[in-house]
């Protein structure tokens, strides 16, 4: 990763160890209000913005009787679940080993502005990042790019400035290719290295960590330039 690029890194899932809380909050809030879904099922959409998962698991008509109530209760249940949260294997050497290479860094999360800050002070990032997002700067969630976009704005960026996406799961590979942008993922997403790769995830790591030892052997040359 010698050519200089805009880092987008996603946060739930990416840098910090999320998708199964997410899952279960999920599970819970669709139970509270008589609805229940197999939870594996839940897990393969989660990565996917919170205001098209209700839809995407039980139709618009799940969307249209409970999408917002379900999305509340969400809020309450993620809560009650976010203090067994934990920063994935070398997310903040990630960041530190982007930066010392003079890559900028910009976090792109769609999460509440009240859990992105607990997730900034969990992996004491913001002396690290530039800049974060979280889900009242866009409309449109992943994988639409928006997110993607609004998070190079935030540094002052045009939309088509020279980056790179590291993500975990499918849908942030989806958002980078409608980006775009090439996109590096760790397998904590839970999907398997064939969809991602088959979904166009230029390289899988294990963790962070893994990511950040191969910053320098990383062939960027697919980034847009």
């Amino acid at each position: 990763m010698s050519d200089l690029r805009i880092a987008v890194l996603d946060v739930d899932g990416t840098l910090v160890d999320t998708n199964y809380q997410h899952a279960l909050a999920w599970y819970r809030a669709f139970r509270s209000l008589d609805e229940t879904f197999p939870i594996w099922r839940i897990h393969r959409l989660i990565g996917m913005g919170g205001d098209r998962l209700p839809a995407a698991l039980g139709g618009d008509g799940l969307e249209a009787r409970i999408g917002e109530q379900a999305r509340d209760r969400w809020t309450e249940e993620f809560d009650r679940l976010i203090d067994e949260v934990a920063p994935l294997p070398g997310a903040r050497d990630l960041l530190t080993a982007l930066g010392d290479r003079g890559h900028r860094v910009v976090l792109a999360s769609s999460g509440k502005v009240q859990h992105v800050d607990h997730f900034l002070d969990l992996l004491d990032a913001r002396d690290l990042a530039e800049a974060w997002t979280t889900n009242d700067d866009v409309e449109s969630s992943k994988p639409a790019p928006d997110l993607l976009q609004v998070a190079l704005q935030k540094l002052g960026e045009p939309v088509d400035a020279p980056s790179v996406v590291v993500g975990d799961s499918v849908f942030d590979v989806e958002a980078a290719k409608n980006a775009g942008m090439p996109a590096f993922v760790v397998r904590s997403g839970g999907f398997g290295d064939d969809e991602l790769r088959g979904a166009g995830a230029v390289d899988v790591f294990d963790t962070p960590g893994d990511l950040a030892a191969a910053l320098d052997r990383l062939d960027l040359s697919a980034a847009r330039s």
